[in-house]
């Protein structure tokens, strides 16, 4: 397993419109899986200090919860894979929605904006275990949210890997994007869903792990200061992976007719532990790059939208 070190992976909150990238906002994801862990209360402190106003989790942990309570600071509580077949039934989502949202929906209680359907569940390691069950799970989570009066403001999604969408490798660039055949039509019908519900696309790209898993991978590709060898695509030149992943992901989204939709980067960034390429110079280069790019709120797409 890829260490990830002291790493604090960025969730990017925005979406690409008309030629820009308008970006909502940055936050961190805050994960339970550690073994040196700070209480909930410190590190909303951290939080706050460092004028983090959104963050992502995995769970819905009541200590972590009631540590976010009065905050205002804008939370996507998550409903681990494991719990996905639990959720096919609507009385277990509406209870899990009452137990988890609601319960924190007054005054200077927890601000939450979404509800994370799973973890990246179409991961081909997991063995297509969860692909029944996370549309159901999703339809009855969005459903007991508008049920509970609370579908306006909480929507519910699913953050995903990047392998849902590929490039053919007969034409292996952006606008060639699709989503993966396996389930083509699966990844359609929950786009259908939430878009009706006005719910955002999430996915997580990791630029590192074009590195990680290939090693002929150009290096340069990964980060955000140019590269001698971009990639050209019907006059669109993409110089480092993330553009190009994303533009992916966007030509695939437009393919099956959903081409306007918001999309969250929910996770993006890079380890400093475990891998050759996984230190703090090639961290820094990279959280450089990024943080640049963010601040730039402009990108380009490969053809116009709309």
């Amino acid at each position: 397993m890829l260490k990830l070190g002291f790493l604090v992976v960025l969730a990017f909150m925005g979406y690409w419109i008309d030629h820009n990238i308008c970006v909502e906002g940055f936050g961190v994801n805050w994960g339970t899986m550690a073994t040196h862990m700070l209480q909930p209360k410190i590190v909303v402190q951290m939080l706050k200090d460092n004028g983090i106003n959104k963050v992502k989790l995995f769970d819905a942990d009541k200590a972590t919860m009631n540590a976010l309570a009065g905050t205002d600071i804008e939370v996507m509580v998550a409903i681990p894979n494991d719990q996905l077949l639990t959720m096919t039934d609507y009385d277990q989502a509406k209870d899990w929605v009452r137990r988890n949202v609601t319960r924190y929906n007054f005054k200077n209680g927890v601000n939450i904006k979404y509800v994370a359907v799973g973890n990246e569940p179409f991961l081909t390691a997991y063995n297509n275990s969860f692909v029944n069950l996370t549309f159901p799970a999703l339809r009855n989570i969005q459903n007991a949210l508008n049920e509970a009066g609370v579908g306006d403001s909480i929507k519910a999604t699913v953050p995903l890997n990047a392998d849902v969408y590929f490039s053919p490798e007969s034409n292996p660039v952006p606008s060639a994007g699709r989503f993966r055949t396996d389930i083509a039509e699966l990844m359609t019908q929950i786009v259908e869903f939430m878009s009706k519900n006005q719910a955002p696309f999430t996915v997580n790209i990791y630029p590192f792990l074009s590195l990680y898993a290939n090693e002929h991978f150009p290096m340069d590709f990964a980060f955000f200061d140019g590269t001698p060898n971009p990639v050209l695509d019907n006059g669109v030149e993409y110089t480092n992976v993330f553009d190009a992943n994303f533009d992916t992901l966007y030509s695939a989204l437009k393919a099956v007719g959903y081409g306007n939709m918001a999309i969250l980067v929910g996770e993006v960034g890079w380890p400093t532990d475990g891998d050759k390429n996984a230190n703090l110079n090639n961290a820094y280069r990279f959280y450089k790059g990024l943080f640049a790019k963010l601040a730039s709120n402009r990108g380009r797409l490969f053809l116009s939208i709309f």
